[in-house]
């Protein structure tokens, strides 16, 4: 059988990639860094999880690789792919990503971008004092695409990383959802600056605007919210022996919103949202409520189906992305972590998640999908073009 040779997604991916600045010099410069940057994202798509599993598929590949590859000198060695990925500029090779990425995704009006954390465990290095990093993600919901990510610096945490990130996306039409450590003034006016809406989680963090809002649907519920600006919804789901009951309340009462503490310091704040989370499985039932503060402006009945599907659609970042690289991807179990290693190989990761996302036809898990495109070089071809979707 004939094997497709991905010419059109090489010239893609080199196109996006190009801008990169090679970090070695002199006879260090052996292999062409274009070619060992596509061959580890191929690497990575394909089950590589470090640098010797990379260099194990260049070296099994390496006739694939050469219909649309320089390879002057064959494939490099593992220890050349580490120190390339090692010292190569993480800022630069995060805007070659979010460039390529804007390729892949369609219009993101409407989309709910979700922001969170995720600690790589293995990238420390006790011996040097260096802890893992923890790097914060944007995830477009609806596409299942990482749209970019940014290192939390040393000794800050997300509330820093975040606003950073999100200055390089645009999220114009977009509802951005962030956990409550998000949930802070500059973040908010952030986004309405930026053009897009707000979904931010109350919790603990925030305790005077959490007991209003407590307050205000506590006292809501009372007066059977009449004279209120408000809506409600309920979704039942059942499956694998449990029954879920969820329900979205809302108010977008421009009175009832003014009790709220430093409510005005909120930019665009017109609406609050409960969600009731009611599992039953046996005999056992347990209910959570959770509350959020949003831009999201009254729609009338549509209100509360709107803002229940952005709170779910939130935890996509959780289930898809930071669930699959754990198991599919076993990101936790990554020693990558010299120098920029571990940032950089969690580009990687984020590549080969995004390509292996948007393919929808083949019946397989992640890691069935990672074990497919190893065996097969026709199905990595076919996820490497650019125009499947």
């Amino acid at each position: 059988m004939t094997t497709l040779a991905p010419v059109s997604t090489a010239t893609d991916l080199k196109t996006h990639f190009a801008a990169l600045a090679d970090p070695r010099d002199g006879n260090a410069q052996l292999h062409e860094l274009l070619d060992i940057v596509i061959i580890a994202i191929c690497a990575a798509i394909a089950g590589a999880n470090h640098w010797t599993e990379v260099e194990a598929f260049g070296q099994a590949k390496e006739s694939w690789l050469r219909q649309f590859l320089a390879l002057p000198h064959g494939i490099p060695a593992h220890d050349t792919f580490g120190r390339v990925f090692r010292y190569l500029d993480p800022e630069a090779f995060e805007r070659c990503f979010r460039q390529w990425t804007q390729t892949l995704s369609a219009h993101l009006d409407g989309e709910v971008i979700a922001f969170d954390g995720q600690c790589l465990r293995r990238s420390f290095e006790r011996c040097l004092g260096k802890n893992a990093i923890y790097m914060v993600s944007a995830w477009a919901s609806r596409q299942h695409l990482v749209l970019g990510q940014d290192k939390v610096a040393e000794k800050s945490n997300e509330i820093t990383a975040i606003p950073a990130l999100l200055r390089l996306l645009d999220v114009e039409g977009c509802i951005v959802s962030i956990d409550a450590i998000g949930t802070q003034k500059a973040i908010a006016q952030q986004v309405v600056e930026q053009g897009g809406d707000y979904m931010l989680a109350l919790k603990e963090n925030q305790p005077h605007l959490l007991e209003d809002v407590q307050s205000l649907f506590t006292w809501a519920d009372r007066i059977q919210y009449e004279a209120l600006v408000h809506a409600h919804c309920q979704t039942v789901n059942k499956g694998h022996g449990r029954l879920e009951i969820r329900e979205c309340w809302t108010i977008s009462d421009p009175v009832g919103l003014a009790l709220l503490a430093d409510a005005a310091e909120w930019a665009d704040l017109r609406t609050v949202v409960r969600v009731r989370a009611q599992r039953r499985s046996g005999d056992t039932t347990t209910t959570e409520d959770r509350y959020y503060i949003s831009s999201l402006a009254d729609e009338g009945p549509r209100t509360a189906s709107h803002a229940l599907e952005a709170t779910r659609s939130h935890w996509g970042i959780e289930n898809r992305l930071h669930w699959v690289l754990d198991v599919a991807f076993r990101a936790d179990e990554c020693r990558v972590r010299k120098d920029h290693g571990a940032e950089n190989f969690a580009v990687l990761r984020h590549i080969a998640l995004n390509l292996l996302q948007r393919d929808t036809q083949t019946r397989l898990g992640m890691h069935g999908k990672r074990l497919k495109a190893a065996w097969d070089t026709d199905y990595l071809a076919r996820l490497l073009e650019p125009q499947m979707r």
